[in-house]
């Protein structure tokens, strides 16, 4: 009687070899994006760090798009896609607009807590949503935080009609607003499945893009030399 020789455990793939993945390459432009938002926040030059988030959520909508029409994309790339998809949206969505909080507030520390505030909401939501996913209507439960950037930037938009003190407590209300909306329990759709909102908020991103550069050299034409 012969018995059957048990194969070896497959060994799980290298870590560097999901860099390769086409969408896990766009989630970490997305991520450089948002290291220029934060380093540019703390340097003041808000133009550019609004650039950089909202360019950082139209990389994480296009990795989601690119992923859905990769055929044969394994299961490993997959769930490894979706793991770094959560830890880039913390940095993204919650570092960077904190750091833009505190930045702007020329680091008051009555700001701190504000910032906690949306550090924390964004911990919470995507520690909610790893572990109960959408809900039965392919919805989210609580405001996605890639809409706080979309948001936000959006607000920038009207930095120019107030003092710099004024507009440091318009966005301490807005941030704890949009921290507030993230971990409530209401029913968001989920706008980067749909390939017509990507395609928008590519155009929304280059709109941003324009506008903000036009600001910046604005501000550096106009500047003493």
């Amino acid at each position: 009687m012969t018995t059957k020789r048990a194969e070896p455990p497959i060994p799980p793939p290298t870590i560097l070899s999901f860099v390769k993945d086409l969408p896990n390459l766009c989630s970490l432009a997305g991520l450089a994006c948002t290291l220029a938002a934060i380093y540019f926040s703390l340097l003041g030059v808000f133009s550019v760090a609004m650039i950089g988030m909202i360019w950082a959520v139209a990389f994480d909508w296009a990795d989601g798009l690119i992923a859905r029409r990769i055929k044969n994309r394994s299961g490993s790339d997959r769930v490894f896609g979706g793991q770094l998809d959560l830890v880039i949206d913390i940095v993204s969505y919650g570092v960077a607009p904190a750091v833009l909080l505190m930045s702007y507030s020329d680091f008051n520390p009555a700001f701190l807590p504000g910032a906690f505030l949306m550090l924390a909401a964004s911990a919470i939501r995507l520690s909610y949503f790893s572990t109960f996913g959408l809900s039965d209507k392919a919805q989210y439960t609580g405001l996605a935080l890639d809409n706080n950037n979309v948001f936000l930037v959006f607000l920038f938009l009207f930095e120019g009609f107030f003092s710099t003190a004024q507009f440091s407590i318009v966005l301490y209300v807005f941030g704890v607003l949009l921290a507030s909306l993230n971990v409530a329990q209401i029913k968001t759709p989920k706008l980067s499945g749909n390939p017509r909102n990507v395609y928008m908020l590519g155009v929304y991103t280059l709109a941003i893009t324009a506008f903000y550069a036009w600001r910046l050299s604005e501000h550096l034409l106009n500047s003493p030399i």
